[in-house]
């Protein structure tokens, strides 16, 4: 805390609350910034009219504009007396002390009675750009967990490794020529060297990475027990293929028709690819999602995206050119039966695997042309609801069976054929996506459902919903559903179906079978081979895995589809191991979700050669008790690691059914906030106001000095009639807004970078980053070094050791420290790490004591000399006495947040062992009782407001405390006091001169 001071004669006062002899302060006087050093200062006078305090100090005080070159050079050369404290001397020797030590190192040998806590990050892609600021906020949150579990007496198995694999490295290497394994090493050097300088405690003698042959053998292995229970198989599947990258891309990998990754063309190709087999456990994936502690917004994307649901499906026959039925009939499936009298078109996807036989010989060009733009579209893009809906007609019809009515077929790519059937029966009046087709493109729309309660709907509006059953009954199927409610109607259709073979009722699910392959060089080799003369597919022995991904030169794409890995010739051809046949190795790559989807197994056990993971380590260890990453992993990676883990299950590899049992994401930090201001044709200022009304303006970025915050917007400082907009943007670097975390820890320190990411906000919100933010933190830990250690020397060095003695506490020292153990101890249990950040500032506010006075004389000499009069209240000192138990309590509850200077402190303390496992507080309920009590006051004998004062209150503390008090000073400083009614606990009347009191109230 600072104190700013701004006197009669308009000179302003900088004065740290920690006043002593050697405190520096900021003197500004008439407004004209003076550059102060430590060099001489004379008769600093401080009282409050009774007594006077004096310091003298000498100081150097000169205007700015006059610092000559050697000043400047002096300056410059004495960083260290500029720094809150010597981080820079104590984050190093800690890093090294722990690496030497092996201070966060598991054990393979543990005391298996003692509770576990296995804490896990997301591991990270190593890319060339290394870590920016963002990157650090999870893994400074799940540290903190590991380092409080561990003083809490768990053992804890906190590891990192590297998710190596993948197309970023493989791109890499086709550009420059530089081997993928060459690149991935270099950035995992990089990364690794990040992390260690953040002071993380990570055992890194279990660190691994998916792309050591030691890792992927493993996952061979998984593959070929997951071909052996059937669910890993090949099929010709339609695939998002890129011609420009050689490969196969996911669909989250394709945007608006283009690779994410260059902005290639992106086309749907069908290829032979190696599919696993999730549906099978789709019903379990989906019931033991309610056991898990998971944010209820993953969860919920998890359901939607297995997409369970109950319906039927329904035939309806294909009619000839003179409408007679056909032989060929297109099977559709509908969660909603009841609505089928209502269906008057149907829409099967541009892949439907009958489009060919459907198409007329006068619509056949143009639905070609329609089939080319729809094999450029992602699943994603195809069915998003805000798209524009098209589609083409077939040329052809089919009967609707319940009604015997011919309704036309289209063909329009918002149906996918990797869904249902790959054809849907269009109800328009009943479904927002078939009403704008048909709106479109002029189709009949036949309302079948009333909302109970209503009897007539608005003309072209839609209902969704369930209701009563209307306009429903056909005479040829002596079906008729009118009057029924939805569920009882939907059921009644779904038995006339079956009873007359025209469907039956079916459970249906979104998710499809797991695409498990990339045309690719960098990735996991298949453990199979094929035999020359039959083509069968033929496992690998498990005794000669690994098979080893081949070195090659050449990682450029072949063109024909084939992956690059068919250039290894020599590799490629082999035998077959158990027959000696000639046969050939798989030439398609696993994708990168492989090494991820178990790597959370094998930091159990990293080193076992003879087992994925040992059993009892297993036992012990799983499940992941606190999983910790970004939301975009919600789906994907989390349901094939899911997937994974039941496999592995069901075949005795581990013992719980789900690998991670409480799932958090932290929320993104975006780069600083961007200010914009906007110019028209002739180069004139716009407020942001008026954008929207005009065209053809410019925009120009302005800098954070040349704007003012004016209401609830931000404008030009020196022209405040032009408003800015103001945006904080996702750290990237073509937008240049990326702060290097290296950047950051040499100027402000490890610690500080730490405890600011955790003090921005809620560890689950997105946040800003500000650097001047992390200057806040920074003072903190500097006040708290101060605290301990006590003032800098004159040479900007500190003393060894500490202030700390070993007296008694006092009391109100006791219940700082306890509602602090108390608050910081639940506050990390909940994952709240800002706000017990907070608890510990306001301890260290404790810590500096205030005392309160009417009024205080300031005079400054130096030359001129000015004095000068404050009608300032407020004085701040240290705590008189600094008691061992309370420090070392302190210090043990800053730990986990800023353990550099924890282990520094703990040192000075007198210790010899490492603050790592010393034992994390306890707060005694005996000093979490209210000490204090709010205390009315009245100004001749009117209650003119309140103050909070202790329990024990003498009359002059309170007295001073309300002089001290914003709202009720006015009534008190400079005023006469005739008469003071003090009745403890209760209240403080205080009687003023009547002369005072007509004063006030002007």
């Amino acid at each position: 805390m600072q104190i700013n001071l701004v006197t009669q004669m308009q000179a302003h006062v900088i004065i740290p609350s920690s006043l002593t002899l050697n405190t520096p302060f900021l003197f500004f006087p008439r407004n004209k910034p003076l550059l102060a050093t430590t060099k001489n200062f004379s008769n600093f006078n401080l009282s409050n009219g009774s007594s006077r305090t004096t310091f003298t100090r000498k100081a150097t005080i000169k205007n700015g504009s006059e610092v000559s070159n050697q000043e400047k050079k002096e300056e410059s050369q004495n960083q260290q007396l500029k720094r809150a404290y010597p981080f820079h001397e104590i984050e190093p020797n800690w890093q090294s002390y722990w690496e030497e030590n092996d201070t966060f190192k598991t054990p393979d040998e543990i005391d298996t009675s003692k509770p576990k806590y296995y804490i896990l990050d997301m591991f990270p892609y190593p890319s060339g750009a290394g870590l920016h600021v963002g990157h650090p906020l999870g893994y400074t949150a799940t540290d903190i967990l590991a380092r409080y579990k561990r003083m809490q007496g768990f053992n804890i198995l906190h590891p990192m490794g590297w998710d190596a694999f993948g197309l970023p490295a493989e791109q890499y290497a086709i550009e420059t020529g530089t081997h993928p394994k060459t690149t991935t090493l270099k950035n995992i050097g990089r990364f690794r060297a990040q992390l260690k300088s953040l002071g993380f405690s990570y055992d890194w003698d279990r660190e691994i990475s998916t792309t050591e042959p030691e890792y992927y053998k493993w996952t061979q292995w998984i593959f070929l027990q997951l071909f052996k229970k059937g669910l890993a198989y090949q099929a010709e599947v339609p695939v998002n293929w890129c011609p420009a990258l050689g490969t196969v891309l996911a669909n989250e990998e394709v945007v608006d028709g283009v690779s994410e990754r260059g902005g290639h063309p992106v086309i749907k190709k069908p290829m032979r690819q190696w599919m696993l087999k999730i549906t099978a456990y789709a019903d379990r994936l989906l019931e033991d999602l309610n056991d898990l502690d998971w944010p209820e917004s993953i969860k919920e994307m998890q359901r939607n995206w297995i997409g369970r649901s109950e319906g039927a499906e329904m035939g309806f026959c294909v009619l000839d050119h003179e409408g007679q039925e056909q032989e060929i009939s297109i099977t559709i499936y509908t969660t909603r039966p009841d609505t089928i009298f209502g269906a008057t078109y149907l829409v099967v996807a541009p892949e439907h695997p009958l489009l060919s036989l459907l198409i007329s010989e006068g619509q056949k060009k143009c639905v070609e042309e329609y089939i080319e733009l729809a094999s450029r579209k992602s699943d994603l893009e195809r069915t998003e609801l805000q798209k524009e809906k098209t589609g083409v007609f077939t040329g052809s019809y089919a009967r609707n069976p319940v009604n015997r009515e011919a309704i036309p077929i289209w063909v329009a790519d918002y149906v996918l054929g990797s869904y249902g059937t790959g054809a849907i029966m269009a109800v328009p009046a009943h479904d927002s996506r078939d009403h704008d087709f048909a709106m479109k493109y002029d189709i009949p729309i036949c309302w079948v459902v009333n909302p109970e309660g209503e009897s007539n709907r608005k003309f072209g509006e839609t209902y969704s919903g369930e209701g009563i059953i209307m306009n429903s009954s056909g005479l040829a199927s002596k079906l008729d559903i009118n009057g029924l409610h939805s569920k009882e109607a939907a059921s009644t259709v779904i038995n006339w179906a079956e009873s007359t073979g025209h469907g039956k009722r079916k459970v249906n699910y979104k998710l499809r079978d797991w695409l498990f392959a990339r045309q690719r060089y960098w990735g996991e080799p298949f453990p199979v081979v094929f035999l020359d003369d039959t083509d069968e597919i033929v496992p690998v022995p498990e005794s000669e895995l690994p098979v080893i991904l081949p070195e090659l030169d050449d990682f450029t794409p072949t063109g024909t589809g084939e992956p690059p890995l068919a250039k290894a010739v020599s590799w490629v051809k082999t035998t077959d191991p158990t027959s000696g046949k000639p046969a050939r190795r798989e030439t398609i790559t696993m994708p990168q979700w492989a090494g991820s989807c178990w790597y959370y197994l094998r930091f159990m056990d990293p080193k076992n050669t003879d087992a994925l993971v040992d059993k009892k380590k297993e036992k012990y260890w799983g499940p992941v008790d606190v999983y910790v990453g970004g939301a975009e992993h919600s789906v994907l990676h989390l349901l094939y690691a899911r997937f994974w883990h039941k496999v592995l299950f069901d075949i005795g590899v581990v013992s719980t059914k789900e690998p991670f049992q409480c799932l958090i994401n932290q929320g993104l930090i975006l780069g600083e906030v961007e200010y914009t201001a906007y110019r028209d044709s002739e180069e004139n200022l716009i407020s942001a106001d008026f954008v929207t009304l005009l065209s053809e303006l410019s925009q120009e970025r302005v800098s954070e000095e040349k704007v003012i915050k004016s209401g609830d917007y931000f404008v030009l400082k020196d022209n405040p009639t032009i408003r800015l907009t103001s945006r904080a943007h996702k750290m990237s670097k073509s937008r240049g807004n990326v702060i290097n975390p290296d950047d950051v820890v040499t100027e402000y320190g490890a610690d500080s970078l730490r405890l600011y990411e955790m003090f921005m906000g809620p560890l689950r919100d997105s946040k800003t980053w500000s650097t001047g933010g992390i200057e806040g933190v920074h003072r903190f830990l500097g006040r708290t070094w101060r605290l301990i250690v006590g003032p800098p020397l004159p040479n900007g060095s500190f003393r060894d050791g500490t202030v700390t003695i070993d007296d008694e506490p006092t009391l109100e020292q006791l219940r700082a420290l306890h509602k602090c153990i108390a608050k910081v101890t639940e506050e990390i249990e909940a994952t709240r790490f800002n706000t017990g950040i907070s608890a510990m500032m306001e301890f260290l506010n404790a810590a500096y004591k205030v005392l309160y006075f009417n009024t205080y004389y300031l005079s400054l000499d130096y030359k001129c000399n000015y004095n000068f009069y404050f009608p300032w209240h407020l004085s701040c000192y240290q705590w008189d006495k600094h008691p061992r138990s309370i420090i070392e309590g302190f210090v043990l509850l800053l730990s986990p947040y800023a353990p550099h200077m924890a282990e520094e402190l703990w040192s000075r303390l007198g210790h010899t062992n490492s603050v790592t496992y010393e034992s994390f507080p306890k707060a005694n309920p005996e000093y979490l009782k209210a000490s204090t009590i709010i205390l009315p006051v009245q100004i001749n004998g009117k209650t003119r407001g309140t103050i909070e004062i202790d329990k024990t209150c003498t009359e002059e503390d309170a007295l001073n405390l309300a002089s001290s008090d914003e709202k009720l000073s006015k009534y008190l400083v400079g005023k006469t006091i005739k008469k003071r009614i003090y009745v403890p606990g209760k209240i403080l009347n205080v009687i003023l001169d009547r002369q005072d009191v007509a004063v006030s109230k002007s």
